[in-house]
């Protein structure tokens, strides 16, 4: 081995394998092109790209890290999403979330994860 050199390993690598995917129709209903990146929350993309926005909630774009797809003005093409991993926790982009993607869950009240942990939750005296 000579130092720095690759040594790729045969076949394919298959992106975000045996994750559930979605196809949605999507359209470019306005006069300039719209580039959307692969880990962009797709339902937040360009007011000017038509689809199911719902349908896209939680989803982006199955493609390789670090790439985009280009959507022409006029165009209409037919793009696959994968849902987000991880925590589906989503801050920024088009502030449309900010926040968990899934209902949260219903916490025990502290009194109650205290005891549960062999403490107790007592009260400061005032």
């Amino acid at each position: 081995m000579i130092p720095g050199q690759i040594l790729p390993a045969s076949g394919d690598i298959e992106l975000n394998a045996g994750r559930p995917t979605r196809k949605l129709t999507v359209a470019n209903t306005g006069d300039r092109p719209i580039q959307v990146g692969s880990h962009y929350h797709f339902a937040e993309t360009n007011a000017a790209l038509a689809f199911d926005r719902e349908a896209a909630r939680g989803h982006r774009l199955n493609i390789a890290a670090g790439t985009a797809v280009r959507f022409e003005p006029g165009q209409k093409r037919t793009v696959e999403l994968v849902a987000l991993d991880g925590a589906r926790i989503v801050y920024g982009f088009r502030g449309a979330v900010m926040g968990p993607l899934d209902p949260p869950a219903k916490k025990p009240k502290l009194r109650k994860e205290m005891n549960r942990a062999g403490r107790t939750a007592k009260r400061r005296p005032r």
